[in-house]
């Protein structure tokens, strides 16, 4: 079995650059939608899922919808969801689902100029949380 994998966006690829094991399915940009129709999740199974996913969404995207399609094929034994920074819907909807699953929220307020991305430190932070 995988040991970890890291799924999501442009925040996935900067940390699983901090986590290189990890196996990465992840693409800059990429909201829920565009993320499920590219990888069509089926069966994602690793011992640590990290999952980024949220902060790309606007309203035309169902994000409820696309993080339950993707959470309902995930099959490990910790899923750590790291906490879309800009995006109060999707940052609820995570809370929530991550909530009904007892899955775990990583955070960090180590952010780039962005505000977006996390910082080198925020990245290492959020890897040393999901450990």
């Amino acid at each position: 079995m995988i040991e970890c994998m890291v799924l999501g966006d442009s925040i996935a690829v900067g940390y699983q650059q901090h986590r290189t094991e990890c196996v990465v399915y992840a693409k800059v940009g990429l909201n829920s939608w565009e993320w499920n129709k590219t990888y069509k999740p089926d069966g994602m199974m690793a011992e640590t899922v990290i999952i980024s996913l949220g902060v790309n969404d606007h309203e035309y995207v169902r994000t409820e919808r696309e993080l339950r399609t993707l959470r309902d094929k995930v099959y490990a034994k910790r899923v750590y969801w790291i906490m879309p920074s800009t995006n109060s819907v999707a940052q609820a909807l995570v809370k929530r689902i991550a909530s009904e699953r007892k899955d775990m929220i990583i955070t960090t307020n180590k952010l780039a100029s962005d505000n977006i991305h996390p910082s080198p430190a925020g990245y290492k932070e959020l890897v040393e949380k999901s450990r």
